[in-house]
């Protein structure tokens, strides 16, 4: 018998969202490195979450447990900026430089996304608990 229904799910998507979370952070503090270990400037990385349903021997499709994981972390192709910068020391030798292809107000709209799906998932957990408690409490009386 499951007790806290939901939490499996809801503690999985945490997992997702937050390793969703730190690659943002990544991208924002990358946003202006012109070079990277290859030599080239930094490129935006993205999240691709997939869903697993979890197979359980003798358990109805009801029962079984939807889970989110990342699949992948992939580069974003998208091409590089570049911008005219003469006296910059990455500059090619026709002054221009390449700066990442991170957006910034692209990443605090995904960080926002992300924050919020993070907070629901938390509320679902929370609310399993406290209904759990509430069912326990029911024999006590």
């Amino acid at each position: 018998m499951n007790l806290l229904p939901g939490i499996q799910s809801a503690a999985s998507a945490l997992q997702a969202e937050r390793i969703r979370m730190e690659v943002i952070a990544q991208n924002i503090a990358n946003a202006n490195t012109t070079r990277t270990a290859e030599g080239r400037p930094y490129q935006r990385q993205v999240v691709k979450f997939e869903t697993l349903l979890q197979q359980q021997i003798g358990a109805n499709s009801e029962a079984v447990p939807m889970t989110l994981k990342v699949a992948q972390i992939t580069k974003d192709f998208r091409p590089s900026e570049t911008i005219f910068q003469p006296g910059h020391p990455h500059a090619d030798a026709s002054g221009m430089v390449s700066y990442p292809n991170v957006k910034i107000h692209e990443e605090m709209a995904d960080m926002i996304a992300s924050t919020r799906s993070f907070e629901a998932n938390l509320a679902v957990i929370k609310n399993a608990r406290a209904l759990t408690l509430q069912t326990l409490s029911i024999g006590r009386r």
